[in-house]
């Protein structure tokens, strides 16, 4: 059972929750190729902002856009790592599930080419 009085606070906690995310991404880049595609687009793509003649706030745009599809990715490996814990049976809604993280990716790679059209053009 949950006790919610023992949970770490204040510093303790940020400090811990660090280490978690740290550990996250270590799993991500040594487990996930769409994550490590995705993080070297964002290492090609945030230097080549410097490139454009665009303003500060539209360099900002044009790397977020690249960070939500890795924040899409990261939901969306956790969505998978779910579902095979709960079972690796096929099933429909397992493969519903899945599915449905994956359209979410593809979402946020269309929103950030609008958005990459949309500052470069």
């Amino acid at each position: 059972m949950f006790d919610n009085k023992n949970k770490p606070k204040g510093l303790k906690r940020v400090y811990l929750a660090t280490l978690n995310s740290i550990r996250a991404f270590k799993w991500l880049i040594k487990n996930e190729a769409a994550f490590r595609q995705e993080l070297l687009l964002l290492s090609i793509a945030s230097p080549a902002t410097f490139l454009f003649d665009i303003t500060v706030s539209e360099q900002l745009i044009l790397i977020l856009a690249i960070l939500f599809i890795l924040l899409t990715e990261i939901l969306n490996t956790a969505i998978e790592a779910i579902v095979d814990r709960v079972s690796f049976e096929i099933h429909p809604l397992s493969g519903l599930a899945k599915d449905l993280g994956s359209a979410a990716v593809l979402i946020s790679v269309v929103i950030a080419v609008c958005l990459w059209l949309a500052v470069l053009l």
